[in-house]
Protein backbone atom coordinates (compact mmCIF):
# COMPACT_ATOMS: atom_id res chain seq x y z
CA UNK A 1 0.00 0.00 0.00
CA UNK A 2 2.45 2.82 -1.25
CA UNK A 3 0.86 5.99 -1.09
CA UNK A 4 0.46 7.84 -5.02
CA UNK A 5 2.04 10.34 -5.88
CA UNK A 6 3.50 10.10 -9.15
CA UNK A 7 1.06 9.41 -11.75
CA UNK A 8 3.03 9.12 -15.36
CA UNK A 9 0.66 9.28 -18.55
CA UNK A 10 1.99 7.46 -21.54
CA UNK A 11 0.96 8.05 -24.53
CA UNK A 12 -0.73 11.91 -25.47
CA UNK A 13 -3.63 12.30 -28.18
CA UNK A 14 -7.17 13.25 -26.65
CA UNK A 15 -6.73 10.50 -24.31
CA UNK A 16 -3.80 11.63 -22.66
CA UNK A 17 -4.09 15.22 -22.67
CA UNK A 18 -7.67 14.84 -21.16
CA UNK A 19 -6.39 12.84 -18.43
CA UNK A 20 -3.79 15.03 -17.55
CA UNK A 21 -5.98 18.10 -17.46
CA UNK A 22 -8.20 16.36 -15.54
CA UNK A 23 -6.32 15.04 -13.10
CA UNK A 24 -4.34 17.97 -12.53
CA UNK A 25 -7.23 20.29 -12.08
CA UNK A 26 -8.65 18.21 -9.42
CA UNK A 27 -5.66 16.62 -7.82
CA UNK A 28 -2.65 18.58 -9.36
CA UNK A 29 -1.76 19.68 -5.56
CA UNK A 30 -1.52 16.22 -4.39
CA UNK A 31 0.45 14.38 -6.95
CA UNK A 32 2.86 14.76 -9.90
CA UNK A 33 1.54 14.20 -13.65
CA UNK A 34 4.10 13.42 -16.12
CA UNK A 35 3.02 12.92 -19.52
CA UNK A 36 5.40 11.27 -22.29
CA UNK A 37 4.53 11.29 -26.09
CA UNK A 38 6.25 11.15 -28.90
CA UNK A 39 5.89 13.67 -31.66
CA UNK A 40 6.60 10.98 -34.14
CA UNK A 41 4.02 8.44 -33.36
CA UNK A 42 0.58 9.39 -34.83
CA UNK A 43 -3.33 9.39 -33.17
CA UNK A 44 -5.97 7.73 -34.77
CA UNK A 45 -7.95 11.05 -34.48
CA UNK A 46 -11.77 10.13 -35.69
CA UNK A 47 -12.86 11.25 -32.47
CA UNK A 48 -14.13 14.62 -34.07
CA UNK A 49 -18.25 14.07 -32.85
CA UNK A 50 -19.38 14.62 -29.41
CA UNK A 51 -22.11 14.46 -26.68
CA UNK A 52 -23.26 16.98 -24.45
CA UNK A 53 -21.52 15.96 -21.93
CA UNK A 54 -18.29 17.66 -23.89
CA UNK A 55 -19.86 20.60 -22.10
CA UNK A 56 -19.13 19.59 -18.74
CA UNK A 57 -16.06 18.81 -19.05
CA UNK A 58 -14.84 22.04 -20.79
CA UNK A 59 -16.59 23.88 -18.22
CA UNK A 60 -14.87 22.10 -15.17
CA UNK A 61 -11.19 22.37 -17.08
CA UNK A 62 -12.17 25.98 -17.14
CA UNK A 63 -12.83 26.61 -20.92
CA UNK A 64 -13.71 29.10 -22.70
CA UNK A 65 -16.70 28.08 -25.41
CA UNK A 66 -15.65 31.03 -27.94
CA UNK A 67 -12.22 30.24 -27.73
CA UNK A 68 -12.54 26.54 -27.47
CA UNK A 69 -14.40 27.00 -30.85
CA UNK A 70 -12.21 29.11 -32.83
CA UNK A 71 -8.79 26.93 -31.43
CA UNK A 72 -10.51 23.56 -33.04
CA UNK A 73 -12.23 24.90 -35.50
CA UNK A 74 -15.48 23.61 -34.00
CA UNK A 75 -19.56 23.34 -34.77
CA UNK A 76 -22.34 23.11 -33.55
CA UNK A 77 -23.88 19.15 -33.21
CA UNK A 78 -27.64 18.59 -32.16
CA UNK A 79 -28.16 15.03 -33.00
CA UNK A 80 -27.07 12.22 -35.93
CA UNK A 81 -28.89 11.81 -38.49
CA UNK A 82 -29.51 7.91 -39.65
CA UNK A 83 -29.93 7.48 -43.17
CA UNK A 84 -30.67 4.37 -44.90
CA UNK A 85 -30.69 2.16 -41.14
CA UNK A 86 -34.07 0.90 -41.52
CA UNK A 87 -34.28 0.43 -45.11
CA UNK A 88 -33.03 2.51 -48.16
CA UNK A 89 -33.78 6.22 -48.41
CA UNK A 90 -35.28 6.35 -44.96
CA UNK A 91 -33.84 8.45 -42.05
CA UNK A 92 -34.58 9.62 -38.77
CA UNK A 93 -32.57 11.27 -36.02
CA UNK A 94 -31.10 10.52 -32.79
CA UNK A 95 -31.60 14.48 -31.63
CA UNK A 96 -30.19 15.68 -28.43
CA UNK A 97 -32.55 17.07 -26.08
CA UNK A 98 -36.32 16.32 -24.98
CA UNK A 99 -39.39 16.21 -26.57
CA UNK A 100 -42.33 17.92 -26.31
CA UNK A 101 -43.94 18.01 -22.54
CA UNK A 102 -43.07 15.44 -20.29
CA UNK A 103 -45.80 14.94 -17.72
CA UNK A 104 -45.26 13.97 -13.74
CA UNK A 105 -44.10 9.78 -14.35
CA UNK A 106 -44.95 9.54 -18.21
CA UNK A 107 -42.71 10.64 -20.77
CA UNK A 108 -44.31 13.00 -24.02
CA UNK A 109 -43.85 10.23 -26.54
CA UNK A 110 -46.59 8.34 -24.87
CA UNK A 111 -48.75 11.21 -25.85
CA UNK A 112 -47.47 10.71 -29.70
CA UNK A 113 -48.42 6.55 -29.19
CA UNK A 114 -51.74 7.19 -28.32
CA UNK A 115 -52.02 9.96 -31.35
CA UNK A 116 -50.89 7.57 -33.33
CA UNK A 117 -53.20 5.12 -32.59
CA UNK A 118 -55.85 7.31 -33.13
CA UNK A 119 -55.19 8.21 -36.79
CA UNK A 120 -52.57 11.34 -36.22
CA UNK A 121 -49.92 12.14 -38.89
CA UNK A 122 -47.44 13.95 -36.69
CA UNK A 123 -43.83 12.88 -36.73
CA UNK A 124 -42.03 12.04 -33.49
CA UNK A 125 -39.58 14.42 -34.31
CA UNK A 126 -42.46 17.39 -35.06
CA UNK A 127 -41.71 17.97 -30.96
CA UNK A 128 -38.04 18.26 -31.08
CA UNK A 129 -36.75 21.40 -30.61
CA UNK A 130 -33.17 20.64 -31.71
CA UNK A 131 -34.32 18.56 -34.94
CA UNK A 132 -36.43 21.40 -35.85
CA UNK A 133 -33.38 23.46 -35.75
CA UNK A 134 -30.99 20.84 -37.08
CA UNK A 135 -32.71 20.60 -40.31
CA UNK A 136 -33.31 24.23 -40.89
CA UNK A 137 -29.42 24.91 -39.77
CA UNK A 138 -30.04 27.25 -36.95
CA UNK A 139 -28.49 27.45 -34.03
CA UNK A 140 -28.14 29.66 -30.66
CA UNK A 141 -27.55 28.71 -26.98
CA UNK A 142 -30.98 28.69 -25.48
CA UNK A 143 -31.77 27.16 -21.92
CA UNK A 144 -35.67 27.12 -22.27
CA UNK A 145 -38.08 28.50 -24.65
CA UNK A 146 -39.10 32.26 -24.10
CA UNK A 147 -42.22 32.26 -21.61
CA UNK A 148 -42.03 28.54 -21.27
CA UNK A 149 -40.85 26.04 -18.85
CA UNK A 150 -40.33 24.20 -21.46
CA UNK A 151 -36.31 23.12 -21.86
CA UNK A 152 -34.62 24.61 -24.95
CA UNK A 153 -31.33 23.37 -26.64
CA UNK A 154 -29.00 20.76 -25.65
CA UNK A 155 -25.71 20.47 -28.14
CA UNK A 156 -22.34 19.49 -28.68
CA UNK A 157 -19.62 19.86 -30.76
CA UNK A 158 -17.73 18.90 -33.67
CA UNK A 159 -14.36 19.73 -34.10
CA UNK A 160 -10.57 18.80 -34.65
CA UNK A 161 -9.56 16.56 -32.31
CA UNK A 162 -5.80 16.97 -32.59
CA UNK A 163 -6.15 20.67 -32.15
CA UNK A 164 -8.04 19.97 -28.87
CA UNK A 165 -5.19 17.88 -27.15
CA UNK A 166 -2.86 21.03 -28.56
CA UNK A 167 -4.86 22.98 -26.72
CA UNK A 168 -5.33 21.15 -23.94
CA UNK A 169 -1.85 20.74 -23.79
CA UNK A 170 -1.45 24.49 -23.50
CA UNK A 171 -3.59 24.41 -21.00
CA UNK A 172 -1.87 22.02 -18.91
CA UNK A 173 1.60 22.77 -19.29
CA UNK A 174 1.15 26.05 -17.98
CA UNK A 175 -0.67 24.69 -14.98
CA UNK A 176 2.29 22.32 -14.01
CA UNK A 177 2.18 18.73 -15.70
CA UNK A 178 5.22 17.78 -16.67
CA UNK A 179 5.58 16.72 -21.11
CA UNK A 180 8.11 14.58 -22.39
CA UNK A 181 8.30 14.55 -25.78
CA UNK A 182 10.28 10.80 -26.27
CA UNK A 183 9.27 7.40 -27.18
CA UNK A 184 9.07 4.61 -24.60
CA UNK A 185 11.43 1.61 -25.29
CA UNK A 186 11.23 -0.65 -22.22
CA UNK A 187 8.80 -1.29 -19.67
CA UNK A 188 10.06 -2.63 -16.05
CA UNK A 189 8.10 -4.17 -14.30
CA UNK A 190 8.54 -5.73 -10.04
CA UNK A 191 9.70 -9.18 -10.07
CA UNK A 192 7.56 -9.92 -6.79
CA UNK A 193 4.30 -7.76 -8.28
CA UNK A 194 4.62 -7.73 -11.68
CA UNK A 195 3.71 -3.82 -10.99
CA UNK A 196 5.11 -1.18 -13.40
CA UNK A 197 8.25 0.30 -11.91
CA UNK A 198 9.35 2.58 -14.61
CA UNK A 199 9.46 3.23 -18.23
CA UNK A 200 12.97 3.64 -19.96
CA UNK A 201 12.47 6.03 -22.85
CA UNK A 202 14.82 6.62 -26.39
CA UNK A 203 16.56 9.86 -25.11
CA UNK A 204 17.85 7.04 -22.14
CA UNK A 205 16.17 8.70 -19.04
CA UNK A 206 13.71 6.88 -17.03
CA UNK A 207 10.54 7.67 -15.68
CA UNK A 208 9.37 5.80 -12.42
CA UNK A 209 5.71 6.32 -11.35
CA UNK A 210 3.06 5.17 -8.60
CA UNK A 211 0.38 4.91 -11.34
CA UNK A 212 0.84 4.72 -14.43
CA UNK A 213 -1.83 5.62 -17.42
CA UNK A 214 -1.93 3.67 -20.81
CA UNK A 215 -2.89 6.01 -23.15
CA UNK A 216 -1.09 4.55 -26.06
CA UNK A 217 -4.29 3.82 -27.83
CA UNK A 218 -4.72 0.38 -29.53
CA UNK A 219 -1.20 -0.53 -29.51
CA UNK A 220 -2.06 -1.02 -25.54
CA UNK A 221 1.45 -1.16 -24.37
CA UNK A 222 1.10 -1.18 -20.77
CA UNK A 223 -2.60 -2.88 -20.35
CA UNK A 224 -1.62 -5.26 -22.63
CA UNK A 225 1.68 -5.63 -24.23
CA UNK A 226 3.13 -5.43 -20.88
CA UNK A 227 0.42 -7.16 -18.36
CA UNK A 228 -1.43 -9.00 -20.42
CA UNK A 229 -4.67 -8.59 -19.14
CA UNK A 230 -7.15 -9.94 -21.58
CA UNK A 231 -9.71 -8.84 -24.21
CA UNK A 232 -13.38 -9.38 -24.50
CA UNK A 233 -14.08 -9.46 -28.00
CA UNK A 234 -17.74 -8.36 -29.07
CA UNK A 235 -17.34 -8.76 -33.05
CA UNK A 236 -20.07 -11.34 -33.29
CA UNK A 237 -22.25 -8.56 -31.81
CA UNK A 238 -20.46 -5.90 -34.21
CA UNK A 239 -19.02 -7.18 -36.96
CA UNK A 240 -16.99 -4.25 -38.29
CA UNK A 241 -13.91 -4.67 -38.12
CA UNK A 242 -12.36 -1.81 -40.17
CA UNK A 243 -12.54 2.02 -41.46
CA UNK A 244 -11.40 4.29 -44.02
CA UNK A 245 -10.91 8.08 -43.15
CA UNK A 246 -10.22 11.14 -44.96
CA UNK A 247 -11.04 15.13 -44.60
CA UNK A 248 -12.71 16.91 -47.41
CA UNK A 249 -13.90 20.79 -48.37
CA UNK A 250 -15.98 21.87 -46.42
CA UNK A 251 -19.94 22.82 -47.83
CA UNK A 252 -21.48 26.02 -47.57
CA UNK A 253 -24.44 23.98 -45.78
CA UNK A 254 -22.64 23.35 -42.43
CA UNK A 255 -25.11 21.08 -41.09
CA UNK A 256 -25.40 21.53 -36.92
CA UNK A 257 -25.61 17.91 -36.77
CA UNK A 258 -23.42 14.55 -38.00
CA UNK A 259 -24.58 12.38 -40.93
CA UNK A 260 -24.09 8.60 -40.54
CA UNK A 261 -25.04 7.09 -43.94
CA UNK A 262 -25.75 2.95 -44.09
CA UNK A 263 -24.55 1.37 -47.14
CA UNK A 264 -24.65 -2.41 -48.23
CA UNK A 265 -21.78 -3.17 -45.67
CA UNK A 266 -21.24 -0.53 -43.18
CA UNK A 267 -21.66 2.86 -42.44
CA UNK A 268 -20.36 6.47 -43.35
CA UNK A 269 -19.89 9.14 -41.06
CA UNK A 270 -19.60 13.36 -42.24
CA UNK A 271 -18.77 15.85 -39.55
CA UNK A 272 -18.55 19.07 -40.72
CA UNK A 273 -16.55 21.54 -39.09
CA UNK A 274 -16.04 24.96 -39.84
CA UNK A 275 -12.91 24.61 -42.55
CA UNK A 276 -13.40 21.18 -43.30
CA UNK A 277 -15.46 17.84 -43.37
CA UNK A 278 -14.62 14.76 -41.91
CA UNK A 279 -15.11 11.74 -43.60
CA UNK A 280 -15.02 7.47 -42.98
CA UNK A 281 -16.31 4.71 -43.56
CA UNK A 282 -16.79 1.87 -41.03
CA UNK A 283 -17.22 -1.79 -42.95
CA UNK A 284 -16.68 -5.23 -42.13
CA UNK A 285 -14.20 -6.39 -44.50
CA UNK A 286 -15.72 -10.10 -44.94
CA UNK A 287 -18.31 -8.38 -47.14
CA UNK A 288 -16.55 -4.89 -48.52
CA UNK A 289 -12.57 -5.28 -49.22
CA UNK A 290 -10.13 -2.34 -48.22
CA UNK A 291 -9.93 -0.98 -52.10
CA UNK A 292 -13.74 -1.48 -52.28
CA UNK A 293 -14.20 1.05 -48.89
CA UNK A 294 -11.92 3.66 -49.95
CA UNK A 295 -13.81 3.49 -53.45
CA UNK A 296 -16.87 3.94 -52.05
CA UNK A 297 -15.98 6.47 -49.46
CA UNK A 298 -14.42 8.98 -52.30
CA UNK A 299 -17.36 8.68 -54.46
CA UNK A 300 -19.59 10.08 -51.50
CA UNK A 301 -17.38 12.79 -49.84
CA UNK A 302 -19.27 16.07 -49.56
CA UNK A 303 -16.62 18.15 -51.10
CA UNK A 304 -13.10 17.21 -52.77
CA UNK A 305 -11.00 15.34 -50.72
CA UNK A 306 -8.21 17.41 -49.17
CA UNK A 307 -6.01 13.96 -47.48
CA UNK A 308 -5.06 10.60 -48.21
CA UNK A 309 -7.40 7.74 -47.43
CA UNK A 310 -6.22 6.26 -44.53
CA UNK A 311 -7.12 2.75 -43.31
CA UNK A 312 -7.67 1.89 -39.48
CA UNK A 313 -8.31 -2.27 -38.28
CA UNK A 314 -9.86 -2.56 -35.13
CA UNK A 315 -11.11 -5.28 -33.12
CA UNK A 316 -14.89 -4.09 -31.24
CA UNK A 317 -14.82 -5.24 -27.91
CA UNK A 318 -13.27 -4.07 -23.96
CA UNK A 319 -10.41 -5.07 -21.79
CA UNK A 320 -10.73 -7.80 -19.48
CA UNK A 321 -9.86 -5.24 -16.66
CA UNK A 322 -9.84 -1.22 -17.53
CA UNK A 323 -7.48 -1.57 -14.33
CA UNK A 324 -4.81 -4.04 -13.96
CA UNK A 325 -1.92 -3.90 -11.19
CA UNK A 326 -1.12 -0.30 -10.99
CA UNK A 327 -2.03 0.42 -14.64
CA UNK A 328 -5.70 2.51 -15.82
CA UNK A 329 -5.94 1.67 -19.99
CA UNK A 330 -8.04 5.30 -21.20
CA UNK A 331 -9.39 5.66 -24.49
CA UNK A 332 -8.35 3.22 -27.23
CA UNK A 333 -5.95 0.81 -24.92
CA UNK A 334 -9.06 -0.03 -22.92
CA UNK A 335 -11.04 -0.93 -25.59
CA UNK A 336 -13.01 -0.37 -28.53
CA UNK A 337 -16.71 0.95 -29.89
CA UNK A 338 -17.09 2.20 -33.35
CA UNK A 339 -17.91 5.57 -33.12
CA UNK A 340 -21.90 5.78 -33.89
CA UNK A 341 -23.04 6.82 -31.22
CA UNK A 342 -19.73 9.66 -30.82
CA UNK A 343 -18.74 8.16 -28.11
CA UNK A 344 -14.82 7.61 -27.76
CA UNK A 345 -14.01 11.03 -25.78
CA UNK A 346 -16.69 10.43 -23.42
CA UNK A 347 -15.33 7.33 -22.54
CA UNK A 348 -12.44 9.16 -21.84
CA UNK A 349 -14.00 11.72 -19.88
CA UNK A 350 -15.87 9.26 -17.81
CA UNK A 351 -13.08 6.97 -17.17
CA UNK A 352 -10.74 9.46 -15.70
CA UNK A 353 -13.59 10.90 -13.73
CA UNK A 354 -14.43 7.39 -12.23
CA UNK A 355 -10.56 7.36 -11.61
CA UNK A 356 -10.18 10.76 -9.66
CA UNK A 357 -13.27 9.28 -7.54
CA UNK A 358 -11.88 6.38 -7.14
CA UNK A 359 -8.26 7.65 -6.76
CA UNK A 360 -5.82 5.52 -4.24
CA UNK A 361 -4.54 7.97 -2.63
CA UNK A 362 -2.93 5.32 0.44
CA UNK A 363 -2.65 3.21 -2.18
CA UNK A 364 -3.74 0.85 -4.89
CA UNK A 365 -6.48 -1.73 -2.97
CA UNK A 366 -8.44 -4.59 -4.27
CA UNK A 367 -11.48 -2.98 -3.52
CA UNK A 368 -11.11 -0.01 -5.11
CA UNK A 369 -9.83 -1.51 -8.59
CA UNK A 370 -12.43 -3.88 -8.27
CA UNK A 371 -14.88 -1.12 -8.12
CA UNK A 372 -13.58 1.15 -10.66
CA UNK A 373 -13.51 -2.61 -13.22
CA UNK A 374 -17.17 -2.73 -12.34
CA UNK A 375 -18.40 0.26 -12.80
CA UNK A 376 -16.22 0.55 -16.27
CA UNK A 377 -17.77 -3.13 -17.40
CA UNK A 378 -21.28 -1.73 -16.47
CA UNK A 379 -20.58 1.34 -18.45
CA UNK A 380 -19.28 0.36 -22.08
CA UNK A 381 -21.81 -2.87 -22.19
CA UNK A 382 -24.79 -0.44 -21.71
CA UNK A 383 -23.37 1.99 -24.41
CA UNK A 384 -22.67 -1.27 -26.54
CA UNK A 385 -26.11 -2.25 -26.64
CA UNK A 386 -26.95 0.84 -27.61
CA UNK A 387 -25.14 0.76 -30.36
CA UNK A 388 -25.94 -2.89 -31.68
CA UNK A 389 -29.32 -2.04 -31.02
CA UNK A 390 -29.52 0.54 -34.66
CA UNK A 391 -27.95 -2.42 -36.55
CA UNK A 392 -30.47 -5.26 -35.01
CA UNK A 393 -33.76 -3.55 -35.71
CA UNK A 394 -32.90 -3.06 -39.39
CA UNK A 395 -35.50 -4.04 -41.85
CA UNK A 396 -32.73 -4.31 -44.52
CA UNK A 397 -32.86 -7.37 -45.69
CA UNK A 398 -30.49 -6.21 -49.07
CA UNK A 399 -27.03 -7.29 -48.61
CA UNK A 400 -25.63 -10.60 -46.21
CA UNK A 401 -24.27 -7.67 -43.89
CA UNK A 402 -27.46 -6.81 -42.97
CA UNK A 403 -29.33 -10.00 -42.93
CA UNK A 404 -26.07 -11.10 -40.39
CA UNK A 405 -26.98 -8.01 -38.50
CA UNK A 406 -31.02 -8.75 -38.54
CA UNK A 407 -30.83 -12.42 -37.22
CA UNK A 408 -27.95 -11.99 -35.02
CA UNK A 409 -28.30 -12.80 -31.34
CA UNK A 410 -27.96 -10.05 -29.09
CA UNK A 411 -27.24 -9.91 -25.06
CA UNK A 412 -30.09 -10.53 -23.07
CA UNK A 413 -29.60 -7.32 -21.46
CA UNK A 414 -30.57 -5.55 -25.14
CA UNK A 415 -33.07 -8.15 -25.78
CA UNK A 416 -35.11 -7.68 -22.58
CA UNK A 417 -34.98 -3.65 -23.63
CA UNK A 418 -36.44 -4.07 -26.89
CA UNK A 419 -39.47 -6.53 -25.57
CA UNK A 420 -40.07 -4.12 -22.75
CA UNK A 421 -40.18 -1.21 -24.63
CA UNK A 422 -42.25 -3.32 -27.54
CA UNK A 423 -44.68 -4.51 -24.95
CA UNK A 424 -45.37 -1.59 -22.72
CA UNK A 425 -43.54 1.45 -24.52
CA UNK A 426 -41.04 1.60 -21.07
CA UNK A 427 -37.26 2.02 -21.27
CA UNK A 428 -35.98 1.40 -17.94
CA UNK A 429 -32.47 3.26 -17.60
CA UNK A 430 -30.13 1.42 -15.03
CA UNK A 431 -26.92 2.38 -13.07
CA UNK A 432 -26.93 6.07 -14.45
CA UNK A 433 -26.71 4.40 -17.59
CA UNK A 434 -24.85 7.54 -20.47
CA UNK A 435 -27.97 7.52 -22.65
CA UNK A 436 -31.12 8.59 -21.69
CA UNK A 437 -34.48 7.36 -22.28
CA UNK A 438 -35.50 9.82 -25.53
CA UNK A 439 -32.47 8.19 -26.76
CA UNK A 440 -33.56 4.87 -26.68
CA UNK A 441 -37.04 5.90 -27.22
CA UNK A 442 -36.15 7.41 -30.72
CA UNK A 443 -33.86 4.79 -32.51
CA UNK A 444 -36.45 2.22 -31.56
CA UNK A 445 -38.99 4.13 -32.94
CA UNK A 446 -36.91 5.87 -35.55
CA UNK A 447 -36.05 1.96 -37.02
CA UNK A 448 -39.70 0.80 -36.70
CA UNK A 449 -39.94 -0.67 -32.75
CA UNK A 450 -43.90 1.10 -32.29
CA UNK A 451 -44.73 0.09 -28.65
CA UNK A 452 -48.11 -2.30 -28.28
CA UNK A 453 -49.16 -0.12 -25.35
CA UNK A 454 -48.79 2.84 -23.38
CA UNK A 455 -48.85 4.72 -20.10
CA UNK A 456 -52.44 5.39 -19.52
CA UNK A 457 -52.09 8.23 -17.55
CA UNK A 458 -52.09 10.31 -21.57
CA UNK A 459 -56.20 8.33 -21.10
CA UNK A 460 -56.27 11.58 -18.93
CA UNK A 461 -56.56 13.94 -21.48
CA UNK A 462 -59.26 13.86 -24.19
CA UNK A 463 -58.88 14.10 -28.39
CA UNK A 464 -59.11 17.21 -28.22
CA UNK A 465 -57.10 18.11 -25.42
CA UNK A 466 -54.24 16.33 -27.13
CA UNK A 467 -54.68 17.74 -30.06
CA UNK A 468 -54.56 21.27 -28.84
CA UNK A 469 -50.83 19.81 -27.06
CA UNK A 470 -49.78 18.80 -30.52
CA UNK A 471 -50.78 22.38 -32.01
CA UNK A 472 -49.70 24.01 -29.06
CA UNK A 473 -45.97 22.21 -29.00
CA UNK A 474 -45.43 22.47 -32.83
CA UNK A 475 -46.65 26.45 -33.00
CA UNK A 476 -43.69 27.30 -29.75
CA UNK A 477 -41.41 24.94 -31.16
CA UNK A 478 -41.74 26.46 -34.95
CA UNK A 479 -41.80 30.55 -33.68
CA UNK A 480 -38.65 29.45 -31.79
CA UNK A 481 -36.69 28.25 -34.66
CA UNK A 482 -37.76 30.62 -36.97
CA UNK A 483 -35.92 32.93 -34.91
CA UNK A 484 -32.83 31.50 -34.41
CA UNK A 485 -29.79 32.45 -36.03
CA UNK A 486 -28.32 30.09 -38.91
CA UNK A 487 -25.80 28.00 -37.58
CA UNK A 488 -23.42 29.85 -39.98
CA UNK A 489 -24.35 33.26 -38.74
CA UNK A 490 -23.59 31.80 -35.10
CA UNK A 491 -20.10 30.82 -35.26
CA UNK A 492 -19.27 33.97 -37.90
CA UNK A 493 -19.95 36.31 -34.88
CA UNK A 494 -17.90 34.18 -32.66
CA UNK A 495 -14.78 34.32 -34.97
CA UNK A 496 -15.51 37.66 -35.20
CA UNK A 497 -15.31 38.27 -31.51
Amino acid sequence: MKPIKNVVIAGGGTAGWIAAALLNKVLGKVINITLIESSSIGTIGVGEATIPPIIQLNNALGINEQDFINATNASIKLGIEFENWKTPSHSYMHAFGSFGKDFPFCDFYNFWVKGQISGSEDSLWDFSLNYQAAKKHKFAPLSAITNTQLPGISYAFHFDATLYAEYLKKLVLSRGVKHIDAKIERVTQCPNTGQINSLTLDNNSQIEGDLFIDCTGQRALLIEQTLNTGFVDWSHYLPCDSAVAVQSTGSDELRPYTRSIAYNAGWQWQIPLQNRTGNGLVYCSRYLSDEGATALLLNNLPGEPTTDPRLIKFKTGRRLKQWHKNVVAVGLSSGFLEPLESTSIHLIQSAVIRLIKLFPHNGISDALVTEFNKQSVTEIEHIRDFIILHYKLTEREDSPFWRQCKQMDIPQSLAHKMDLFRQTGKVVRENDELFAEVAWQQVCIGQGLIPEDYNNIVDSLSSEQLNDLFSTLKTLITSTVDQLPTHKDFLAKIKKA
